[in-house]
């Protein structure tokens, strides 16, 4: 569809082919990002990785995530820390017969992102920090008239939304400096491992790089990994479970997988991943239904081009709907049914280089950098809590009464919080 939303040409990507040839064919003309005004303060003036222009900044930003914080080699690096916040996932479930998943897995996924990137949990103000989380994610994703009338900025003064921002902006800001402080400080007790922040001050004391990184260019990398890597875990994960329950014959064939898996161990172990092939299917299964992003990143066209025979000019906003893509019945037979054993004799994987009827980590030069890190953890995660429990709906809720809608906002939570009850398993 092209939209005219305000004073922006809008594309909206609907289709597996389109979305081939926008990021095969035209992938460097979509490379572009809007400059969108949450974005722009939250991102320190476009300083992170997701809302860069494309550039040379983009390039070496996006070339030190990749190389420095997200490789395959770092993410093995933080396998102890994931072990033991799943560990503690486990003993809360144990401890609660009846527990909220929704909020569980946030809490989870959240101490993983802040131990990874900041070397600690924040136990005690937790609950601030996912309201911090949850205000940004808000902001991030709600409407703002400026998006769509750049020149109507000034009525943000009025109906509260720059106030908002700003109050948000600052306490996550006073956040980063007290965090990169603590990194600096010499007396900081020897960390087990490199945290994100230690590795982003290294780089920026290192003369041999392409660029020069400043504080506020650090903290807008860690906003992507603070806004894109706990929020979309948890939702991922929450919405799986959901689909399980919804079909215990699919439930019980993975619990049989990571029970058969784990034997012997009492748990899954990283190691053990590799061997749990209907599990990677029921994950693939749940990211086709319920994409964290189902709508991806916005990007912005470069210069004009052509798409299926439609001209294109340039600076179009384009939005990819991966969640229609996921459901079209033109590549999926029953697209809303949960059917993990479509994939069973299926190439098509996630990673968005030669399939885009799957899409939910994106595509192309600016497709998600943390898919090797939230998929280990997904899996992780999952398997787990598959083997150690026996879940079902609490007494008297039926699984056809389950609500699967949706909430709005830039990440597609379960709109009713995933309440379950658990029931340990000898094994």
């Amino acid at each position: 569809m092209f939209l005219q939303l305000g004073s922006i040409p809008t594309l909206v990507i609907c289709s597996a082919d389109s979305a081939k040839e926008i990021f095969k064919t035209h992938d460097v003309v979509f490379s572009g990002r809007p400059v969108l005004y949450a974005a722009k303060k939250f991102s320190y003036n476009c300083a992170s990785v997701s809302f860069a222009p494309y550039g040379e900044y983009w390039r070496e930003i996006r070339k030190i995530m990749i190389l420095e914080l997200l490789s395959a080699k770092r993410v093995k690096t933080f396998q102890a820390v994931r072990d033991e916040e799943v560990a503690v996932l486990l003993q809360i479930v144990a401890r609660n017969s009846s527990v909220n998943l929704s909020e569980l897995a946030l809490s989870f996924s959240n101490n993983i992102i802040c131990r990874v990137a900041f070397g600690k949990k924040f136990e005690n103000g937790n609950t601030r920090f996912l309201e911090m989380l949850h205000e940004t994610q808000g902001l991030l994703g709600g409407f703002c008239m400026a998006d769509f009338f750049p020149w109507l900025g000034w009525l943000n003064k009025l109906n509260g939304l720059e106030m908002r921002l700003e109050k948000c902006f600052r306490e996550l800001d006073n956040f980063y400096d007290k965090v990169i402080e603590e990194h600096l400080d010499p007396k900081r007790p020897k960390a087990e491992h490199e945290d994100v922040v230690d590795v982003l001050l290294q780089v920026q004391r290192d003369p041999s790089q392409a660029i020069t990184i400043n504080n506020d260019q650090i903290k807008g990398v860690l906003t992507d990994i603070f806004i894109a890597g706990s929020d979309t875990t948890a939702t991922a994960l929450v919405w799986i479970m959901a689909d399980l329950i919804k079909n215990p014959s699919v439930m019980k064939r993975a619990q049989e997988e990571v029970r058969e898996v784990s034997k012997g161990k009492g748990k899954v172990l990283e190691r053990d991943l590799s061997k749990l092939n209907y599990l990677k299917l029921v994950i693939k299964e749940g990211l086709r239904l319920h994409p964290p992003a189902p709508l991806l990143v916005p990007r912005e066209t470069t210069q004009s081009c052509i798409i299926e025979g439609c001209q294109v000019p340039p600076k179009t906003r384009v939005f990819v709907n991966a969640k229609v893509i996921g459901r079209d019945p033109k590549y999926w037979e029953d697209p809303n049914e949960f059917r993990p054993e479509r994939f069973l004799d299926s190439s098509v994987d996630f990673k968005g280089q030669n399939y885009f009827e799957l899409l939910p980590f994106g595509a192309g030069r600016r497709g998600c950098p943390g898919i090797n890190f939230g998929v280990v953890l997904i899996e992780l995660a999952l398997a787990n809590l598959l083997c150690r429990f026996d879940w079902q709906l609490p007494h008297g809720v039926k699984r056809e009464d389950l609500d699967m809608e949706e909430a709005f906002g830039l990440t597609m939570h379960k709109k009713i919080p995933l309440c379950l009850d658990a029931t340990i398993v000898d094994l």
